[in-house]
């Protein structure tokens, strides 16, 4: 990869990752941020130095600032956290009455950092949005992520959860991210991300056959391999629906964003 074309995406990574800000800050502070991010890769690439790192660098320090202005003026992340720990006390507390929940700390660890991703995420992402619509759009995204991973990791869609096909469905929520960066939470460019999410769930099941042909014997299996496409076509159909608030949100009138 050139450094020119190189430069060009990490510019608009990080234009999306300053649109998490606060509306105030970034309205006040993002153009001049970006702006001393391409100078400081320009100077870098004109010294014939590589850029990844770099970019990786002022990535990573720019979500900490992030993280710590949203805390500070959020009081929302605290809520969010103490939902995450009121959950995650539901198989604690059954374990203590049940040997058929057996949680590892691992199984907390992981389903701890999933609940509060997601609740992080609609809540930095929601906000970018001027309406019920824009806002809902994200919350159906974010659930629908959350409960494929879930699934996923709990039991796996494709035979069970050990199959390493089910990495495909990691994929998908990759293209989402990614798509969701690109858009930099436009309306109108969230809905096309969102399609492209849908449209790679559809694919996997086929995908998963093409790579290995084996598992048409795991198929036969309950559900089944009509019943995966149906699961298939079930999250598939979130991210649609998803996609079309996100478009419903472009005509919607403006309500006034949180801080």
């Amino acid at each position: 990869m050139s450094n020119k074309r190189a430069l060009r995406q990490y510019r608009n990574f990080y234009a999306a990752l300053l649109r998490l800000h606060t509306k105030p800050y970034h309205e006040r502070f993002g153009e001049g941020m970006e702006q001393t991010f391409c100078d400081i890769l320009r100077e870098r690439a004109g010294r014939g130095k590589g850029l990844f790192a770099c970019a990786l660098w002022m990535f990573a320090e720019t979500a900490v600032e992030i993280f710590k202005e949203n805390i500070m003026k959020n009081k929302n992340i605290f809520r969010i956290a103490l939902a995450t720990a009121f959950i995650l006390l539901i198989p604690l507390v059954a374990m203590q009455f049940s040997d058929e929940v057996n949680w590892s700390v691992f199984d907390f660890v992981v389903a701890g950092a999933l609940l509060f991703g997601s609740g992080l995420a609609f809540e930095l992402v929601a906000r970018k949005g001027g309406n019920v619509a824009y806002r809902a759009a994200v919350g159906v995204a974010v659930a629908a992520a959350l409960l494929l991973v879930w699934i996923n990791l709990a039991v796996g869609i494709i035979g069970s959860e050990d199959n390493p096909v089910n990495g495909l469905y990691f994929l998908v929520i990759f293209i989402g991210i990614i798509g969701v960066a690109i858009a930099r939470f436009r309306p109108r460019a969230m809905a096309w991300a969102l399609f492209a999410t849908a449209l790679a769930q559809l694919l996997v099941p086929v995908s998963a056959l093409l790579i290995n042909k084996s598992l048409a014997s795991v198929l036969q299996d309950p559900p089944g391999f009509v019943g995966v496409l149906v699961l298939n076509a079930f999250f598939a159909m979130l991210f649609v629906l998803s996609g079309l608030l996100f478009l419903r949100s472009v005509a919607a009138p403006k309500t006034e964003p949180r801080a």
